[in-house]
């Protein structure tokens, strides 16, 4: 049997790092995906940018990337191992501090076709355990927009707290926009199965 392709896995999802070979789907997804996503993110959809953007995710240890992607079959000729299906979104962990703080920032999407599935509640839980097994961080933190109503849901899904408002927070779409500020600490984490 191959080895599993994921860094972990749920009973439809599971999440593994970005590649470079990943950009026509991801850029593609991301195309379609626009009115989804708009005004809250903005996800690469060419080639140029996906590689950048991917480039740093990979790189930079202050960053991890992970795709969530739809669990398949595959068959590889020795018996039936993991595959990685459709991808389905993607969650980053951004500003990742060590030492004492053990804290990074999350950014996520989920692509259309896979909205409303559930599918993200069940990646991010994935990489919150993740995040805190093997990274070792000890609190993330998500920055929300007050208007974006789907990942507040998700977050709040997931058992992070409101932690306040910090107003003009980050620059989106040309102006400084309002955030609640959402965290989690390796404390609040329900357990896994």
């Amino acid at each position: 049997m191959s080895d599993n392709v994921y860094l972990a896995e749920g009973p439809r999802v599971g999440i593994r790092p970005f590649t470079p070979a990943d950009a026509e789907e991801f850029t593609s997804r991301a195309k379609e995906s626009g009115g989804l996503h708009h005004p809250w993110l903005f996800p690469p959809d060419d080639p140029r940018a996906y590689a950048a953007y991917a480039g740093r995710l990979i790189e930079d240890p202050a960053k991890a990337g992970f795709l969530l992607c739809e669990r398949t079959a595959v068959d590889d000729g020795n018996g039936t191992a993991a595959g990685s299906g459709p991808i389905a979104g993607f969650i980053n962990i951004n500003n990742i501090v060590g030492g004492a703080f053990r804290c990074g920032a999350l950014g996520y999407g989920a692509f259309a076709h896979a909205a409303g599935r559930g599918l993200m509640s069940e990646g991010l839980d994935l990489v919150l355990r993740y995040a805190f097994g093997p990274l070792a961080l000890h609190r993330l933190e998500a920055n929300i927009q007050p208007g974006n109503k789907g990942s507040i849901a998700l977050v709040r899904r997931a058992g992070f707290r409101l932690e306040g408002l910090s107003p003009d927070f980050l620059l989106i779409d040309g102006a400084w926009r309002d955030h609640e500020r959402w965290a989690i600490t390796s404390e609040m984490l329900a357990p896994g199965p």
